[in-house]
């Protein structure tokens, strides 16, 4: 028999790219869709705008006709704007929210169909603290990943009963990428190692229908919260 597919939407350097060698790794032909292809994953991560609904469909489309429904999907865009609130135009709301909500819409809308006429499945959406609160000059980001949340909640709803998993998975702390350390400074032992959120994220979509996690929240040891 072929593998399950996996897609992973979001699938930049870090946590995206780490999702989809776990998944490959673990029972599944997984791959990325990016924006851009990252160097030296173009095997596993297609080129794809997910703000455009009907490319998204195309390249989904492309990818159920090749490997049959998807079982496991992951949505795990984002778009970190920081800026005191006066100083950020509404272009960078908007983008925000195109970036996560629209994006998350628009993969929902191309692979739950299939799932649905299938064995259902997984679709796990990547969160972040802000999903909960905001917090000082992140109004943007914080307004577009608490609309993320509230879009999983409303799909977990609609389609558990079709047989799809919807999770919902609050990432409480800053992912170890050479790009964080850079940015933040911290220790990486005070960091979330991308490829151990990988295994939660199998974990969930391994869960027994009988007890299905909706939320989830991960944060490194001694993260205050």
């Amino acid at each position: 028999m072929s593998k399950p597919l996996a897609i992973v939407a979001g699938a930049g350097a870090g946590l995206g790219q780490s999702l989809v060698s776990a998944f490959n790794q673990n029972g599944y032909v997984a791959f990325g869709l990016n924006r851009t292809v990252p160097s030296g994953q173009e095997a596993a991560t297609l080129a794809c705008d997910l703000t455009d609904d009907a490319q998204t469909e195309h390249v989904v489309r492309d990818l159920i006709d090749a490997h049959g429904a998807p079982e496991l999907v992951v949505h795990n865009t984002a778009k970190l704007v920081i800026s005191e609130f006066e100083n950020t135009p509404n272009a960078d709301f908007e983008a925000a929210w195109r970036a996560m909500v629209l994006s998350a819409v628009n993969l929902a809308r191309a692979v739950l169909p299939s799932m649905t006429a299938s064995n259902g499945g997984s679709l796990i959406v990547s969160g972040a603290t802000a999903s909960l609160r905001g917090g000082k000059n992140f109004a943007a980001f914080a307004s577009a990943k608490a609309g993320l949340r509230a879009l999983s909640q409303s799909l977990a709803r609609e389609y558990s009963a079709k047989g799809v998993h919807v999770a919902h998975v609050i990432l409480d702390g800053i992912l170890d990428t050479q790009a964080s350390r850079d940015l933040h400074g911290l220790d990486p032992s005070r960091m979330m190692k991308p490829e151990d959120v990988a295994q939660a994220y199998l974990s969930l979509a391994s869960q027994p229908k009988s007890t299905w996690t909706h939320e989830l929240d991960l944060r490194p040891m001694g993260e205050a919260f």
